[in-house]
């Protein structure tokens, strides 16, 4: 028998083993299942969702949900080239060992049958970064970079976890590690800095900045290890954060990440700051807070320096001014004229937290080589309706952009407006590009991933098939610059409350500023403006000091209000008080007081239960 035949009568042979018995192995033989896997892919797309999963997309997309509902649900995912997805969960469970999750599609229709959680190491919820370089899986908590080993066809790779880039404590806030590699064997991490505006007191009304941005000897510390982008070697073990380069620095807060092939050079989409108005309202409005500063899309060469935290990018004007912690009045520029402008100014507060350059095939040619980008939405837009929320798309040429953003896929929110971060079912966040071409997009809330196939005629894609998501840009509340006076959602906000003058009014006084002495001001009180659910759980299950309130001590009891006033009773009050006495406005729905009082409850009885233990 020659060798044509054997081999043919192999592949029958496999064809009727998988047939019928494919069912009965299960996930068990793994290797097995990747052979079929491989063996059995026609090239054909699979079937999309008749809704396209909830989503919006240009004409000729279509989308399918490939897995719902994934325990630990997702940050960024990386698609093997055997079509496996490999998620970084944004809730990792050691107790059950793994912060990863790899999935598998075992009979070819799209959908992920298989899922295997995996992978234990020292982290917790805001690790990101998961990216295939070299047959390794590189991923990372806050603090380090690791890898895994992958195993040929098998779906979970070698058990050893290796450490490539390890970082100290403490943790704060914007300690993400994104990653990406070049073409000469470089991993490029981001370092963000702990700050919001590099303040003596970070997020405190008034507080000044630390450093001179004039003098680079008096510069602010956080810039000496963090605020910006380290180079190191990606095949090299064990390296801290002195064994690298800095390549970048003045970038408060990086999480989207990417090394474009054909450009050769390194992109970055930097989070701009937050709380213009509820750190300087006599400098910034409202409106102004919920426009500035822009999200800053970088094109990064070596020595990049993003200005953070001494400037800011105002996209309405094209600069770069001062920050108000440093002298900054809206108009002040100081040396920000000499600082590198970004290729685009997204919108204030979109939160881009991927960056993805396609390369494939499956696309219409206008997007080849362009850059997607995830936005995972606002959290504090208020008193507009919180932005983002969308996945867009940039035209790249020659490694520039060559047209203006567009929106590529909208819809995760499922709301509009959106009032509060918590009203949004789905928020995009990871991305990933599958070896056919296929744009993968992982979400945050529920752990869910969307696969984004094109169906149409590749050759007569052109504008009329972007007039849909073009009008979404302009209209939908998420995208659109909002009208400083009809799209305020606060304006009807109480002036006067019932709730208030019972049992409120006498503790913290008609205008709000307390009695100076026993109980503390809710005017312009950090413990009404920071954190509306702290300050639901304050109302709701009372308050014991000593605290400090905008710098001075107090100690009385706050009773627990929650037992005797119901979930919109609690609302009606606090949006009364964040909506007067100076407070930076904020909507508290009912909904927002029986989610806290549900998280007390179970806490509560956990609690009970350890003690009876």
């Amino acid at each position: 028998m020659n060798r044509t035949k054997t081999t043919l009568m192999a592949f029958a042979c496999l064809n009727f083993f998988k047939s019928r018995y494919l069912k009965v192995i299960g996930t068990g033989s793994l290797f097995i299942l990747s052979a079929f896997t491989w063996y059995n892919n026609d090239g054909k797309l699979p079937k999309p969702d008749a809704n396209n999963g909830g989503l919006y997309l240009p004409g000729g997309f279509r989308a399918l949900v490939v897995v719902d509902s994934l325990k630990g649900r997702a940050r960024q995912i990386a698609v093997s080239s055997t079509g496996d997805i490999y998620v970084k969960a944004r809730f990792p469970n050691y107790n059950e060992g793994f912060g990863n999750i790899a999935l598998r599609d075992t009979n070819n229709d799209g959908r992920m049958d298989v899922i295997r959680p995996f992978g234990k190491y020292e982290g917790r919820s805001y690790g990101t970064a998961m990216r295939i370089y070299n047959g390794y899986l590189y991923f990372s908590s806050e603090l380090s970079v690791y890898r895994m080993k992958l195993k040929g066809n098998e779906l979970l790779p070698d058990e050893q976890v290796e450490t490539v880039v390890a970082d100290v404590p403490p943790y704060h806030e914007h300690q993400t590690k994104p990653i990406a590699f070049d073409n000469d064997g470089h991993i490029y991490v981001g370092w963000g800095a702990g700050s919001n505006a590099g303040q003596e007191k970070n997020r405190v009304p008034g507080s000044k900045g630390i450093g001179d941005p004039f003098s680079p000897d008096q510069g602010n510390p956080l810039l000496k290890d963090h605020g910006g982008i380290w180079r190191f070697d990606a095949n090299k073990l064990n390296q801290k954060q002195t064994d690298g380069t800095r390549f970048a620095t003045g970038l408060r807060s990086i999480v989207a990440l990417d090394w474009d092939q054909k450009s050769k050079a390194l992109y970055t989409v930097n989070h701009g700051r937050d709380d213009f108005r509820l750190l300087w309202p006599d400098i910034y409005s409202p409106w102004e807070s919920a426009m500035l500063p822009a999200e800053e899309f970088f094109k990064v060469n070596e020595g990049l320096d993003g200005g953070w935290p001494y400037y800011y990018y105002d996209q309405i004007k094209g600069k770069k001014l001062l920050n108000p912690e440093f002298g900054g009045d809206k108009v002040k520029e100081g040396n920000g004229a000499k600082l590198q402008k970004p290729l685009i100014g997204f919108p204030a507060h979109f939160a881009p937290n991927d960056l993805l350059f396609y390369k494939g095939k499956q696309f219409p040619e206008r997007y080849k080589n362009g850059a997607f980008i995830a936005f995972h939405g606002a959290t504090n837009r208020a008193p507009y309706p919180q932005a983002g929320y969308i996945v867009a798309f940039v035209p790249f040429k020659n490694g520039m952009p060559s047209g203006d953003w567009e929106v590529f896929a909208d819809g995760f929110a499922g709301v509009d407006p959106i009032i509060s971060v918590r009203d949004a079912k789905y928020r995009p966040m990871g991305l990933a590009e599958g070896a056919d071409g296929s744009l993968y997009i992982a979400d945050t809330e529920m752990g869910r991933i969307w696969r984004v196939i094109y169906t149409g005629d590749k050759k007569q894609f052109g504008t009329t098939q972007l007039v849909g998501m073009l009008k979404r840009k302009q209209t939908a509340s998420n995208i659109k610059t909002p009208d400083e006076i009809k799209d305020n959602l606060f304006k009807n906000l109480p002036q006067n409350s019932q709730i208030y003058n019972t049992y409120c009014v006498a503790c913290h006084q008609r205008d709000g500023k307390g009695d100076g002495n026993r109980f503390p001001p809710l005017e312009q009180s950090e413990w009404v403006n920071v954190d509306k659910f702290r300050l639901i759980n304050v109302v709701l299950n009372g308050l014991k000091g000593p605290i400090t309130v905008k710098g001075l001590p107090y100690n009385e009891v706050m009773p627990a209000h929650g037992s005797f006033l119901n979930d919109a009773q609690i609302a009606e009050v606090l949006n009364y008080v964040k909506s007067n006495f100076n407070n930076t406005p904020e909507i508290v729905t009912a909904a927002d007081v029986a989610f806290v009082r549900k998280m007390s409850a179970e806490k509560n009885n956990q609690q009970n239960g350890q003690k009876a233990n």
